[in-house]
């Protein structure tokens, strides 16, 4: 197969959450594991940090690598789902893995695959680890797919294991309690392994005091050291200070992921920095500034209130649940701007009351779908929004939306395009 005929194969022959949901799931690591046994066990030949959370570990992720990449480290960074380009998972010091390596790699363990039967998923980890291994990296920042416990990526044995917060997503799969879904991520957290929690919660406090109890490790919650102050958006930047114990760590960083909600995680970030430089590593203040100044340029991160036009502007936002909707209308609300225009579609296999209720009623919707299985049906979207008390037409493809929002727009309008990942991706 070339590299065309073998992204094919990834996608349509294997299961693949992305294309069917929770079918593409599998109940525990066996497929892992067998995959990389198969390879030698290539997780186990360099350092890794292992980020979970139900929002942000994209964002933490790609910030981390960002900082070890400028401190001089040969930086693997394991990320999903992809934007435009399968091979954005997969990168070192922010470069994608070649096209040839992906073929060469499914050609290799064809008859590993074809025994094991995984997923999609399954595969696209265990080709990570070989490449990082194979590529000789010294340290790789791996995100977490889906939960924590029962992710493919947790056979790692990391350095760090970090989680930045937790919300209402994915029910169906990880439960319907904040509890419940708090105790999938800390399933991340491992025996003599620091533990970072983002957000200090009384909701679920306990499910990770007591996960770092019983494996015996050390647990911190970084809230609670580390506080961001005189946070500001200019130039298309986010700038803040940061305070650790009260005293002034850092001051006027420069983020150029602008959206207000990297606040929270900022605090994870830092603290994983301190706790690398405990362990032996040698990351300066100097290092911290100057990668956070180009995140996006280092590692190539897209799809966080992104602008992708000017007059009228245009901006994307992969936040999709609750917790990601709520921050992404506090952006939208300090965003000067007339009308708001509101391109969106969803997936399917979720509960979409909750983030209809949260929509401004006064804003133009247009409505649509992604190009996927799991996208729910325009108009079935359009159906449940009017419920709400959301106006607006629907369009069959994303692009059609996206064109008559901007003949619509006035130059001093604001157009903001998300509600899903996939919505973000047929954008960019």
């Amino acid at each position: 197969m070339n590299y065309s005929e073998t992204l094919d194969f990834l996608y349509s022959k294997l299961p693949m959450f992305t294309r069917i949901g929770e079918a593409a799931l599998k109940k525990d690591l066996t497929n892992t594991i067998a995959l990389c046994e198969s390879l030698g066990n290539p997780q186990d030949t360099f350092k890794s940090i292992h980020v979970a959370g139900t929002n942000g570990k994209g964002s933490t992720s790609h910030m981390l690598a960002a900082i070890l990449q400028i401190a001089g480290y040969k930086t693997g960074l394991y990320t999903s789902p992809h934007l435009k380009d399968f091979r954005e998972r997969i990168r070192i010091n922010g470069k994608m893995a070649p096209k040839a390596f992906v073929t060469a790699f499914v050609k290799q363990q064809m008859k590993v695959i074809e025994r094991v039967q995984p997923s999609f998923f399954e595969v696209t980890v265990a080709m990570a680890f070989s490449y990082f291994a194979i590529e000789e990296v010294d340290v790789a920042v791996i995100e977490v797919g889906l939960g924590g416990r029962l992710d493919s990526t947790n056979i790692i044995h990391p350095e760090l294991s970090l989680i930045t917060n937790i919300s209402l997503d994915h029910v169906n799969i990880l439960g319907d309690t904040l509890q419940k879904i708090a105790f999938e991520k800390a399933g991340i957290i491992k025996a003599g392994v620091p533990a970072i929690v983002g957000e200090d919660s009384e909701e679920t406090r306990t499910v990770f005091t007591d996960k770092a109890a019983d494996v015996v490790t050390s647990l911190q919650f970084a809230s609670r050291e580390y506080k961001i102050e005189d946070l500001r958006n200019e130039d298309n930047q986010l700038l803040f200070s940061v305070q650790k114990d009260g005293k002034r760590q850092y001051k006027d960083i420069a983020l150029d992921l602008n959206g207000n909600y990297q606040q929270y995680n900022i605090p994870v970030v830092l603290a994983a920095v301190d706790r690398l430089n405990a362990s032996g590593f040698e990351i300066k203040p100097s290092h911290v500034y100057e990668a956070l100044a180009q995140v996006k340029k280092l590692t190539g991160l897209q799809g966080r209130w992104q602008t992708i036009s000017l007059n009228p502007r245009v901006i994307c936002d992969t936040g999709h649940n609750v917790a990601g909707i709520t921050e992404v209308l506090k952006n939208i609300l300090v965003t000067p701007h007339a009308q708001l225009h509101f391109v969106i579609g969803m997936v399917k296999d979720k509960d979409i009351s909750k983030i209809l209720d949260l929509l401004p009623k006064e804003a133009s919707y247009y409505f649509t779908q992604p190009n996927l299985e799991r996208a729910l049906p325009v108009a079935s979207l359009e159906e449940q929004a009017r419920a709400h008390g959301l106006h607006g037409t629907a369009f069959e493809t994303v692009n059609a939306a996206l064109t008559e929002a901007k003949q619509q727009a006035g130059a001093n309008d604001l157009i903001f395009v998300g509600g899903s990942t996939f919505v973000v991706a047929e954008v960019l």
